[in-house]
């Protein structure tokens, strides 16, 4: 059966014939520049929660060490970093509570893009943790005091643009810590 699904996992399409170009020589040199540009891209082709990624912490505890990755949704971009939220109480607030460093990873297939973001997370203000918590969609007038707004301050973010020729492009980020 493995036979089987390697030869149908190798018949998959990879990417879209006319991904868009990424030169890295003309990238600005704020990255959250080139991310908002690549996140209007996104919206743009039709991409379906282009603000949804990947968060991977680590385990705490008996799992400690192990990686856990689960998808959310970038709440906001600013000085504080890059947002998120969760309830300080789910696994991935705890982990967050035990080993404060993070790694997010967007993906647009439809670009053949990757956004990569690795560095420490912090705490943002119970105030701004109510404000997301009421803000929610599906919020009732009920406060969840559990609830935390998180800002990832990434030390290094890498741009990854697929390309037909398989000579996929990379451009990193090195950011003061």
């Amino acid at each position: 059966m493995s036979d089987t699904l390697r030869a149908r996992l190798r018949a998959l399409p990879d990417f879209p014939d006319d991904l868009p170009k990424f030169d890295p020589a003309t990238a600005p040199a704020d990255p959250v520049e080139l991310f908002l540009s690549w996140f209007e891209a996104a919206l743009a082709a039709g991409v379906r929660q282009p603000h949804a990624f990947s968060l991977a912490t680590v385990g705490a505890g008996p799992g400690a060490g192990a990686p856990s990755s689960r998808m959310l949704i970038l709440k906001d971009l600013d000085d504080d970093g890059w947002q998120f939220a969760t309830a300080r109480t789910s696994r991935k607030g705890r982990e967050l509570a035990a080993n404060p460093q993070a790694a997010m990873n967007f993906y647009w297939s439809q670009l053949g893009r990757q956004v990569r973001l690795v560095g420490p997370v912090v705490e943002l203000s119970a105030e701004a943790s109510a404000q997301d918590w009421a803000a929610r969609p599906a919020a009732d007038a009920a406060p969840n005091p559990a609830w935390q707004l998180y800002a990832l301050r990434p030390s290094e973010i890498e741009f990854w643009q697929a390309s037909a020729d398989r000579r996929h492009i990379r451009h990193r980020y090195d950011l003061p810590g």
